[in-house]
């Protein structure tokens, strides 16, 4: 019974070091395309990469780049943006990310505090600290309960309420990313109805951000900069979160 589950594992295996290296492979052509000044290729690849299923730091951020090669600000604004939502202190995605938009003219929504105190890592490291912080106050809860030491009772104190600070860490930087989305289309109209005609609440440049709260039909009802409110057709934008 054994050979057929390791037969299916080594299949398995090989499957995924192939679908590695294609990805690995249409990658480097991405980046041969671009630095050939091919820069609608290079998206093309990219953005294959992207709905493959590929979400590194170093793809978004590329990809931005080629957007913004080509002028398309919002989009490049976006990538940058999902770089960041990865890897918060990539330094290339922040200083190109300012560029594009100073470039843009884009506005941007003011953080709260949460996102202001939490800016040293994203959702995932803080994921893993609180991991790593529960299994050392178990086991220091065990050794104290064993052996007595105040010294293991210090410890997994100190680990349970690092454990719930990470925990909640994680819950308020995936509430309020949840829903950010960046304008991908110039001038967008935020309205105060789901409709054309409906009185204009605020233009938004291309690259701006704002905060999807609900949708009807083919309308988002948005956070907007400056605090304000308003309905978006749901193609003017896109959520930074895949």
């Amino acid at each position: 019974m054994k050979k057929p589950i390791i037969l299916a594992l080594a299949i398995l295996g090989a499957v995924a070091s192939t679908g590695f290296a294609q990805s690995a492979a249409q990658f480097a052509k991405a980046n041969q395309e671009y630095a050939a000044g091919d820069f609608k290729a290079a998206i093309a690849d990219y953005e294959e990469l992207v709905r493959s299923g590929q979400d590194s730091p170093n793809l978004f951020y590329n990809l931005g780049n080629a957007y913004f090669r080509q002028k398309d600000f919002g989009r490049a604004i976006l990538n940058y943006e999902r770089a960041l939502a990865l890897e918060p202190r990539h330094p290339e995605a922040q200083a190109n990310l300012r560029i594009a938009r100073d470039e843009a003219r884009a506005l941007e929504l003011v953080p709260d505090r949460w996102e202001r105190w939490l800016v040293f890592a994203n959702s995932n490291q803080y994921a893993i600290a609180a991991a790593v912080a529960f299994w050392i106050g178990i086991f220091a809860i065990a050794s104290f309960i064993f052996n007595r030491r105040r010294s293991a009772l210090a410890l997994s104190i100190l680990s349970l309420l690092t454990f719930a600070l990470a925990t909640v860490a994680v819950f308020q930087l995936d509430r309020g990313k949840n829903g950010l989305a960046v304008v991908i289309t110039d001038n967008s109209e935020a309205r105060l109805a789901t409709a054309d005609t409906a009185s204009r609440v605020l233009t938004l440049p291309a690259g701006s951000e704002i905060q999807i709260l609900s949708r009807r039909g083919d309308w988002i009802y948005t956070g907007l900069p400056n605090n304000l409110r308003g309905w978006m057709p749901a193609n003017s934008a896109e959520q930074v979160r895949l």
